[in-house]
């Protein structure tokens, strides 16, 4: 085999790629189990609409694997273990390719997926950050109270992009321990966890469903106003892309700093209160002390100088 066989263009029409992962879901992972070739389809999902965007210039080499992975860190940011599994997922389609005889080797073999890292790589907003922020955010519309709830939410709730999609109005309870949130998180199939409302937050939320008709419990907590999606459950990418635009015209974007970036400074702004770590942890709903003491050695980065923070790897 040369050596530059990895190198060796495979052009697939977006029939002939649909036909080979029909195959790839059906038959060849026919042993593996029923949330492993879910994973496996979401992932490759992605890449079906990253490879219609490529318009045949992706042939299945290294360099082409390489630019699918910058892809899913810079544009989609994602995390380092997301950018892992879809990698995964690709590698495994491309040994499918090789075993059929369609591809002489496997070219995602060469392009590592990322360690998981035992800190968060994200920034975090610091005090200034957070005053820019809500200094932008609107109190007007139906639209402007919706992103100040998301906002709130993820900020001095901790709550993450997936959990606010799959909330529904009549997940907001009022307790004998005070006003939660159950919520569904990754990787859950059931709203088993409760997130505490702290009155500044329930505020938030209270005053964007008076500005709704009267919602149906079962309606989705934050949904679209847009013409044409009006009333239907906001998405990731839409939350992701509102908190985007918020950040910009604040002015704090800046490398690292992402819609993700809210969740983690709320660890911040409670062990900055005072809070006890054990507390800290449960409120972040975190599986071990070890990851909330990640965000307990950050203390004191609220009060950092944003500038100073640009330099910083965190």
């Amino acid at each position: 085999m040369p050596p530059d066989a990895s190198d060796a263009p495979l052009e697939l029409s977006l029939r002939e790629l649909r036909h080979h992962l029909d195959i790839f879901f059906n038959e060849y992972l026919s042993d593996k189990s029923d949330e492993t070739v879910g994973t496996y389809r979401r992932s490759l999902n992605t890449f079906q609409k990253w490879y219609i965007r490529q318009k045949g210039r992706f042939q299945f080499t290294e360099d082409d694997i390489r630019a699918y992975k910058q892809y899913l860190a810079e544009e989609r940011d994602l995390s380092q273990v997301s950018v892992s599994t879809y990698l995964t997922a690709l590698r495994r389609l491309c040994q499918y390719l090789v075993d059929t005889g369609r591809l002489e080797i496997n070219p995602a073999k060469a392009v590592k997926g990322n360690r998981r890292p035992d800190t968060h790589t994200r920034k975090v907003l610091t005090e200034a950050d957070i005053e820019a922020l809500l200094d932008v955010l609107g109190s007007t519309t139906p639209i402007d109270k919706r992103d100040t709830a998301i906002v709130y939410c993820m900020l001095y709730a901790g709550m993450s992009e997936i959990e606010l999609v799959r909330a529904d109005v009549g997940d907001v309870e009022h307790t004998l321990m005070g006003p939660v949130l159950r919520v569904q998180g990754k990787g859950r199939t059931v709203k088993d966890e409760q997130v505490p409302l702290d009155p500044p937050v329930l505020e938030r939320i209270e005053a964007y469903v008076r500005a709704r008709e009267r919602p149906h419990p079962d309606a989705p907590l934050f949904i679209s106003h847009g013409r044409r999606s009006a009333g239907k459950r906001l998405k990731t990418r839409s939350i992701r892309g509102r908190i985007n635009q918020h950040l910009k015209a604040a002015e704090i974007k800046r490398p690292g700093i992402t819609p993700h970036s809210l969740t983690h400074t709320a660890a911040l702004i409670w062990l900055n209160r005072g809070m006890p770590l054990e507390q800290v942890k449960e409120r972040m709903r975190h599986g071990t002390l070890d990851t909330t003491m990640i965000y307990y050695k950050k203390q004191g980065l609220l009060k950092r100088d944003p500038e100073e923070l640009r330099e910083m790897d965190l």
